[in-house]
Parts: C-alpha cells; structure tokens; sequence
C-alpha cells in the first residue's frame, strides 16, 4: 500500500503543477493576447490617423487642382472675348464712313506733317492721302487705315497706322478693360 501512496502523491503532485503551470501559462497567454490587442488597436488608429491625413492631403489636392482649372479656364475664356472685341474693333475701323477716314486722316497729318518728308498709306487711303498732303507720297503699307511718317534720310518713323495705335491703346488699357468688364 505504501506503493500506492507514493504513486498517488505523485500523481497529484503532477496534477497541481501540471495545474499551476497550465495556469501560468493561461496567465502568460492572456497577457500576450492583451498586448497583442493593444498593439492592434494601437496600429489601427495609427493606420486611421494616417489614411484620414492622407485623404485630407489629397483633398486638398484635388481642391487645389481644381480651383486652378477654373482659374485656367476662366482667364481663357476672358482672353478670347477680349481678343472677339479686339478684332470687331478692327472690324469696325475697316467699315468706318469715308467721311470719318478722311477726317481722321486729316487730323493726324495736320498735327503730325511737319514731322516727315515722305508718307505712306494703305492702298484703299492712298487717294485720300495724296489730296490731304503735300508730302512726298512714298507707297503702300500694309494696315488697316493710318498713314506712317518718315523724315527726310530716314531715320526717324512714326507709326499712326490704326492698327498700331489700337494695339497700342489696348496693351496698355489691357487691365483697366478687364477691370471694367470682369470687375
């Protein structure tokens, strides 16, 4: 019988450590586990905070792009009507009355005459210049309306074609009619 105490002994004392030590190791994988989950939990908000930052980053982006297409778009469209009124403003000097020719081309060889020694003219104003004039009448150029100037060695031009004082007058009122127009 003493054999069979000892054996029973044995066993329970198996038993018990085989209990603690499957209890420790019930502890250890609890605390594990928990470290675990808190290492998840940390990594996921770490993941969120970084996508949301990144979502934000690409809004802004997108935002950024986007309001630079408009601005892109805008200026265009604002260049093209500009550029519509310059060439009906062209358009509008071509199909001026002969009487206002005439009258504007005398105004500008009247207060500019003394300047030159030889004019040139478009061709359609080519008649009128010679009978406004007594300059020495030097041949056609290539405009819309206006007479251009030269001195006698020809160092000395002056442009009062209608082109160039249109070009002219709408380079430098550029800003301003894109003030009145667009506020």
């Amino acid at each position: 019988m003493g054999l069979e105490i000892v054996v029973k002994d044995i066993q329970e004392g198996a038993r018990a450590e085989a209990s603690r030590i499957k209890a420790e190791g019930d502890a250890k994988a609890s605390e594990i586990l928990n470290e675990a989950k808190e290492i998840q939990k940390k990594m996921l908000g770490d993941s969120l905070a970084k996508a949301e930052e990144d979502l934000q980053s690409l809004h802004q982006q997108v935002i950024s792009s986007a309001n630079l297409e408009v601005k892109r778009i805008t200026l265009n469209k604002r260049k093209e009507l500009l550029d519509t009124v310059y060439k009906q403003t062209i358009e509008k000097i071509k199909s001026m009355p002969a009487s206002k020719k005439e009258e504007l081309l005398k105004h500008i060889l009247n207060k500019h005459e003394a300047s030159g020694a030889r004019v040139y003219s478009s061709k359609d104003s080519e008649q009128i210049v010679k009978k406004l004039t007594s300059l020495n009448y030097a041949g056609n150029i290539d405009s819309i309306g206006g007479v251009v100037l030269d001195n006698e060695d020809g160092t000395v031009r002056l442009d009062f074609t209608y082109d160039s004082i249109l070009e002219n007058v709408y380079e430098h009122s550029l800003k301003q009619i894109s003030d009145i127009l667009y506020g």
